[in-house]
This record gives structure tokens, C-alpha cells and sequence, in this order.
């Protein structure tokens, strides 16, 4: 799984920080863009695996983020 944020958002250093300690295989990184201006101007962003997520704070996004990483790993012990 893919997890790119973006240099001008608010609060990527907080989330970076969380998300590589409690996964820390995953391949996750703050980009100079993110090639998604309108959404990451207003509120926090990642781009997970090429799909936006958005979240009214950096603590949903959090949520989110984790949610869709659970998720993939669930699919993957299924197959």
C-alpha cells in the first residue's frame, strides 16, 4: 500500500510520524505535490494507493487511513 502526503498540508508531520510507528512496512511518504490543490487546501489529505481520502481533521484522516490499511490486510489473509 502506497500513502503520499503532501509538503503543503497541515498537519502531514503528525500523521507521518503516527502512521510509520504503528506500520512501519508500509511504504509512506511526504511528496512536494500531490497534484490535489483544491482538497489539500482546505483540508487534510492523503492519497492511499492513488485514491483521495479527506478528512475534516488530521485525526479522521488518521482513523481513515487505518481503517483502509485493516482492510487490506483482512483481504489479504482471506485469499
Amino acid at each position: 500500500m502506497k500513502i503520499r502526503l503532501c509538503e503543503n498540508n497541515k498537519g502531514k508531520g503528525k500523521l507521518l510520524r503516527r502512521l510509520q510507528e504503528e506500520f512501519p512496512d508500509l511504504n509512506i511518504k511526504i511528496k512536494d505535490c500531490v497534484k490535489q490543490c483544491g482538497a489539500c487546501r482546505e483540508m487534510p489529505l492523503a492519497v492511499v494507493d492513488k485514491k483521495k481520502i479527506t478528512a475534516r481533521d488530521g485525526e479522521e484522516l488518521y482513523r481513515l487511513i487505518v481503517d483502509l490499511i485493516r482492510k487490506a490486510a483482512d483481504e489479504a489473509e482471506a485469499v
